[in-house]
């Protein structure tokens, strides 16, 4: 990739886990009982036909992760967990006073913070909870997030024991140096042990997350931590940049200097290289960031055309409603989003008045109904297309206009009503789905509010 085209398109720019991004919702079009209102409508679409996804925020982390975004609340004090799940579940409870029928769960995410943080009789009472009053689909995909440092044999089997198949570890990098300076210190042998485990418990898509461009990190590194990476063969990978926001408050993003964070060329080179290695180890790229192995479902899913990009990130199965449990957990009826207040003590009081903790949203126009339909079709399938007039909005044509400066330099092409990115495109999906972010066209930020899309 050449330097003049890093240096061109390198800008700040949104992940595109939804449309409009949380910092465009127009909050004065949204209300409470707007949520409620397109949650029944969207339950009553498609809970018979395709099941609803849950996403389950728990926030709690030990230490300090100081690369992560993430919303957590650190501390070793461990009785905060059962009045957590306790509220999870009340919450849940209101939701389903909503539904005229059981509804169906076809995907279980439990994301964080650390989700093996909690003991497993709590992870046990959660999942058991949840399913009193709902059932599983006929081809559900659970799947959790684990910390190779704490995460047991014991939670391992009991999560399997509870239906979950999918589980992804975070690895970030190998290199001492650079897991002191992110304070996450976790040997090789850490991450091999519960891999190993959970392969032979009998979980079918095992995932690791590697980031690119920490502080102090060389190419040597990413060399050797992607070579450590495959010797144990998960099924997919997470192979994303690192996302220096320092300006955000309460991220934890301190505890380096920006200087000693790869920029622009040397960064890049870090994903090119690792890019190249995961090919010859017979990995695919999937989407943005992904890569998994021929078997996985993840690349089946981007084969046939059914890959799906929501706020929990990419997954193989789709659903029209996501409800997201927990503080600070983002829900999507594909009508509206709607999150929960962040604050612990603010989210149970609400529940203690028998309130949905929802705090604020979005409810999507039409407008943004058709683009945030071609920016996922570009995030999941790297083309998109309006061959009839349900896809066509009124500034398309500016938007192909946009484009044209990304057609010359080889990034995409523009024909037949479509749009296809090229192999050199792919690392400027973020630029690409920028054109189509009008929210964003029309009140440019007068602070940063995205990290760098390189």
């Amino acid at each position: 990739m050449s330097a003049s085209l890093i240096q061109k398109y390198n800008v700040p720019g949104p992940r595109y886990t939804s449309y409009p991004t949380v910092p465009y919702w127009d909050e004065q079009t949204f209300s409470y009982q707007i949520w409620i209102d397109t949650l029944k409508k969207s339950f009553s679409e498609s809970n018979a036909t395709e099941g609803i996804s849950l996403y389950i925020h728990l926030p709690f982390c030990e230490s300090m992760c100081t690369f992560c975004g993430c919303h957590k609340r650190i501390t070793k004090n461990h009785s905060v967990e059962h009045p957590y799940i306790e509220a999870l579940l009340k919450e849940w409870y209101l939701y389903c006073q909503l539904f005229d029928e059981k509804p169906i769960i076809k995907e279980i995410h439990l994301g964080g913070g650390t989700p093996t943080f909690f003991s497993i009789k709590n992870l046990e009472d959660l999942i058991n909870g949840i399913f009193t009053s709902a059932k599983k689909a006929t081809s559900y995909e659970f799947s959790f997030e684990g910390h190779p440092n704490n995460t047991t044999r014991e939670h391992l089997q009991k999560l399997y024991d509870l239906g979950f198949r999918r589980v992804s570890f975070g690895v970030q990098d190998y290199s001492e140096t650079v897991q002191k300076a992110i304070h996450r210190v976790q040997p090789f042998h850490n991450v091999a042990k519960v891999t190993l485990q959970a392969r032979e418990i009998g979980y079918t898509s095992i995932g690791h997350d590697i980031i690119f461009g920490l502080p102090f990190q060389e190419i040597e590194d990413i060399v050797d931590t992607i070579e450590k990476t495959k010797s144990l063969q998960p099924d997919r990978l997470a192979f994303y940049s690192y996302a220096h926001v320092p300006w955000i408050k309460g991220n934890g993003q301190r505890g380096f200097k920006d200087e000693d964070v790869p920029k622009d060329e040397k960064k890049r080179m870090f994903y090119e290289v690792g890019k190249k290695i995961l090919r010859e180890k017979g990995y695919y790229e999937i989407g943005m960031d992904h890569f998994a192995l021929e078997t996985d479902s993840l690349y089946q899913s981007f084969e046939n055309g059914s890959l799906h990009r929501n706020f929990m990130g990419y997954s193989s199965s789709k659903t029209q409603l996501m409800i997201g449990l927990g503080v600070s957990s983002i829900s999507d009826s594909w009508y509206s989003f709607a999150q929960n207040e962040k604050n612990i003590e603010d989210y149970y009081q609400l529940l203690e008045w028998n309130k949905l903790p929802v705090v604020k949203g979005h409810f999507l126009t039409n407008e943004d109904l058709i683009i945030r339909k071609h920016i996922l079709n570009l995030m999941c399938q790297f083309e998109t297309s309006w061959n009839n007039t349900s896809a066509y909005f009124e500034e398309l044509p500016d938007v192909i206009i946009h484009l044209q400066e990304m057609q010359d330099d080889g990034l995409l092409t523009v024909e037949n009503k479509t749009i296809r990115i090229h192999e050199k495109g792919k690392p400027f999906i973020r630029n690409i789905c920028m054109a189509f972010d009008l929210r964003l066209k029309r009140k440019i930020p007068e602070n940063q509010l995205f990290s760098m899309t390189i």
